[in-house]
């Protein structure tokens, strides 16, 4: 027997765009073809690979968005306004990250009001532990599920460049069906904090062109790949960034001035050989590893493999060992949806 259709928050990266190309077509899958109350909450500007993070100094200030079809482009708007003719909906944009859009729209702005976080669909995988650690989606989908409220973050994982249009719709179809049945029947976790369910689940659909199949892909419940990376950043001339440029520090003009005359001497004997680093990751092999060093059941065999993968969480980064996920070489279990 079906649950209830819950009321929805959904949250990604950042507002429809090139860097959040999939929100606004989730959305309207939601609405249109199932009828869900969804609200949705996410970053004025894209915040990707920013984690769990929360804007604890700042204020965090926030707007209204209004998306219109085709690509869910539109007006900001200070106010809560009435929609204008070819607007589908009003939506919030918060000058933060996704968790703390999450947490706010949980807490602040639709209190008691949410039943199921939708995180995504994320512009990418977030596949293995290496991505999933540093996932805004999956940041967002963990800070819901500490506030107690079911979480699902879906990724799509980019395997053709660029990807074409004519896969979103038959992701979208399949997001659908895989969130309808979590949603119907959501896991048990006797280790879980939240009255024995499952925390959350950490969902993949690689973009592939087998989506346009008739029997579209096949999506296997995994564990997650327990992989590493390593140099993430690259050290880079300090005529390549501006902002290495001596500025007024945060304690204010005349600290500078009151350095102890050892410092000032270091920084003239050294003008030329600043601290300066940019975010530079060779993740290749991350995306493209040899496909006998992923182990066989995990999220990134699954994607290696051109499957969609459902991987359960715990909200402590850390997957769940229950009755659907394989481990090792055991018989991989299909979803039936």
């Amino acid at each position: 027997m079906s649950s209830p259709s819950p009321r929805v928050l959904l949250n990604d990266d950042g507002p429809p765009g090139p860097h959040s190309p999939y929100i606004f077509g989730l959305y309207l899958h939601l609405t249109k073809n199932v009828r869900w109350d969804v609200k949705v909450v996410v970053p004025s500007s894209q915040k990707s690979w920013i984690g769990k993070a929360f804007h604890i100094t700042e204020i965090t200030k926030g707007r209204y968005y209004y998306p219109r079809e085709p690509d869910g482009m539109g007006e900001v708007s200070s106010c809560s306004r009435p929609l204008k003719e070819g607007e589908v909906a009003e939506w919030v944009l918060l000058d933060s990250t996704p968790a703390t859009c999450t947490n706010i729209a949980l807490h602040n702005l639709y209190p008691g009001a949410i039943d199921l976080v939708i995180s995504g669909p994320n512009y990418g995988r977030n596949s293995s532990a290496a991505f999933a650690m540093s996932s805004g989606t999956i940041g967002a989908a963990m800070s819901s599920a500490l506030s107690q409220t079911r979480s699902i973050a879906i990724s799509y994982g980019t395997v053709l460049h660029p990807t074409p249009d004519d896969l979103f719709e038959p992701a979208h179809a399949l997001s659908l069906r895989i969130i309808q049945y979590l949603w119907n029947n959501w896991g048990k976790d006797v280790g879980g904090t939240r009255n024995g369910e499952i925390d959350m689940y950490n969902v993949n659909i690689p973009m592939i062109m087998e989506l346009l199949n008739h029997e579209g892909l096949d999506v296997h419940w995994t564990h997650m790949w327990r992989n590493s990376y390593g140099q993430l950043f690259k050290a880079i001339p300090a005529s390549e960034d501006a902002s290495t440029k001596r500025e007024i520090p945060p304690e204010g003009p005349d600290v500078a001035s009151q350095q102890s005359g050892l410092e000032n001497d270091v920084l003239k004997e050294e003008p030329e050989a600043p601290l300066v680093f940019k975010f530079s990751p060779d993740i290749r092999p991350l995306v493209t590893p040899s496909l006998d060093s992923v182990p066989v059941g995990s999220d990134g065999w699954a994607i290696a493999k051109g499957h969609a993968s459902i991987t359960p969480l715990r909200a402590c980064f850390a997957h769940v060992d229950h009755d659907h996920a394989a481990t090792g070489t055991e018989s991989l279990r299909i979803l039936k949806l």
